[in-house]
């Protein structure tokens, strides 16, 4: 650990370069992005799959930092300022040994490019389990600085119902999995309403990931659904703030 800790605060040179595209969430209510979400890109555009392949125990720390800061910079440098939506980044719990120390980078980076602390959303999730009692450690510090925390592919692999319990996120993004031909299965509209519910009970904001189709995006207003994403609305572009033309949307979904 503490060499890892210590390649963190040195800035550890990556093996690889990295750029960030972004996707809007639209709010239904407005038309507009509620947040833009930096996505990790290579430099020559590479997946994300991609990039997350060469992450090892040795750079994950630093690859988690330079996500950040990237995210910040671009996200400005693209205009975010410019506009009221919020910025939200993908994180690694497993890459935060200390909340408080970890985030120190992140904020002077915030400070030095003028984004407000308000403005900033942390996504995590994890393809192992996660260690709920670290991650609650995380969400309380964020939420003190006054950032505000989402769980990532809710309803997929260990991102499910327990975490709702063990944890106080102001969001939850529905996996696309619960997303896709929503249309046609009663089935997830079912889960997906009992989820509206249980999220307007407990205070979430809930987003809805990978919408596709003008059906998918019709049932999910119906579900009072607000905020939405996915190629239907826009696809991500690498350094820029990809614009949402909800007519345009709406008339290509009714033709």
């Amino acid at each position: 650990m503490a060499g890892n800790c210590q390649g963190c605060k040195d800035g550890m040179e990556l093996p690889f370069r990295l750029r960030t595209a972004f996707q809007p969430i639209v709010d239904l209510e407005t038309g507009q992005p509620y947040a833009y979400e930096a996505l990790v890109r290579g430099d020559a555009g590479q997946s994300a799959q991609e990039i997350l392949s060469q992450v090892t125990e040795e750079n994950r720390y630093a690859f988690d930092q330079a996500c950040r800061v990237n995210a910040i910079r671009d996200a400005v440098a693209a205009g975010l300022l410019d506009t009221d939506a919020k910025l939200s980044i993908n994180f690694l719990p497993n890459a935060v040994y200390s909340p408080l120390a970890c985030i120190r980078l992140t904020l002077q980076t915030a400070l030095e490019t003028g984004l407000p602390t308000s403005r900033l959303v942390f996504e995590f999730t994890e393809n192992e389990k996660l260690d709920p009692g670290h991650v609650r450690d995380i969400v309380r510090a964020y939420r003190a600085l006054g950032f505000a925390t989402a769980i990532d592919d809710f309803g997929a692999g260990h991102a499910g119902i327990g975490l709702l319990a063990d944890l106080e996120t102001d969001a939850i993004k529905l996996d696309m999995h619960l997303i896709r031909n929503i249309d046609t299965c009663s089935r997830r509209q079912l889960i997906v309403k009992s989820l509206m519910d249980l999220s307007r009970d407990l205070g979430l904001l809930v987003v809805a990931e990978g919408i596709e189709t003008g059906e998918e995006l019709a049932t999910l207003r119906s579900l009072d659904v607000r905020f939405v994403q996915g190629y239907l609305l826009a696809r991500p572009q690498i350094g820029i703030l990809p614009k949402v033309d909800m007519d345009k949307i709406e008339q290509r979904a009714a033709a």
